[in-house]
């Protein structure tokens, strides 16, 4: 087997020195062999072809841990996590020009389009919540079993939108950046007692009676950009406040609806 040095190997791979160390700190792309004494690096020739991968993988903004789960798949499964991603990236990109094609008719004095804005009642209920730190990749997880557990037959709910299990934002998240974010899963007074027993790892809470104003998001605004934007406008033009703590009700599974079917209902309750 031919080593090579980690300068010789990061020049045919093209990549700097400085990336394989970092891989090599996740995992990524262990060097074939180490030094005991000095600890420098020594590479593989049969190593290029995955270093070449990760450089690729790279240009197209997959995250290091999303490369390191790929390339541990067989060749099929990678390829169709490869797709995933990548359309992912591109309803990122036309949420993004959505977000320009707003800015660019806000600058040149027109009225941006704006989704509608709609408003309804709610009756004062009952919540069982649950509250984590987490960032906007963490979300998935954080809401899969909480949605499973509220969502069956076996919990009994309010009536209509009263009745849908939805998450509640105490602060700005991002891929990078967390913040509080609370799940809030309604039942019927009269059932809240037997909930309490079987979840009792969860905090039960009473909220008034409100009115909230809500748009519903497309696929293909899945960060809700304009969905704020718009929610945002509504209450300058109509002079109102709100306790901007925004709430998410998911209506489908994305995975399931075209890039134009609305997936969530984005609120605000009004003071």
């Amino acid at each position: 087997m031919e080593l090579l040095t980690i300068g010789a190997f990061a020049k045919l791979a093209h990549l700097s020195p400085k990336a394989l160390r970092i891989y090599d700190e996740l995992a990524l792309l262990p060097p074939a062999r180490v030094d005991p004494e000095t600890g420098y690096r020594w590479y593989s020739t049969a190593q290029l072809d995955t270093a070449r991968q990760v450089g690729l993988l790279r240009q197209v903004d997959m995250p290091l841990a999303r490369i390191r789960e790929l390339l541990s798949m067989a060749p099929e499964s990678a390829a169709r996590a490869l797709e995933e991603f990548w359309r992912e990236q591109e309803r990122t990109m036309a949420a993004k020009r959505a977000v320009v094609d707003f800015l660019v008719d806000r600058f040149d004095g027109k009225s941006p389009e704006m989704y509608e804005v709609l408003s309804r009642e709610l009756p004062a209920r009952t919540l069982f919540t649950s509250i984590e730190q987490l960032t906007s990749d963490q979300i998935g997880e954080f809401l899969g079993p909480l949605l499973a557990r509220f969502s069956g037959p076996d919990v009994p709910h309010p009536e209509g939108a009263a009745g849908r299990p939805f998450l509640r934002y105490h602060g700005e998240i991002g891929p990078q950046s967390e913040a509080p974010v609370e799940f809030c899963g309604p039942v019927t007074e009269d059932g809240a007692g037997e909930i309490a027993q079987r979840f009792p790892e969860m905090n039960r809470t009473t909220e008034p009676a409100a009115r909230e104003i809500y748009v519903r998001v497309p696929k293909s605004d899945m960060r809700g950009t304009l969905g704020f934007e718009s929610l945002h406008q509504w209450l300058v033009d109509n002079g109102a406040e709100s306790d901007w703590a925004p709430r998410q009700t998911f209506l489908c599974d994305p995975q399931t609806v075209g890039e134009a079917d609305p997936v969530y209902e984005l609120a605000v309750t009004l003071r």
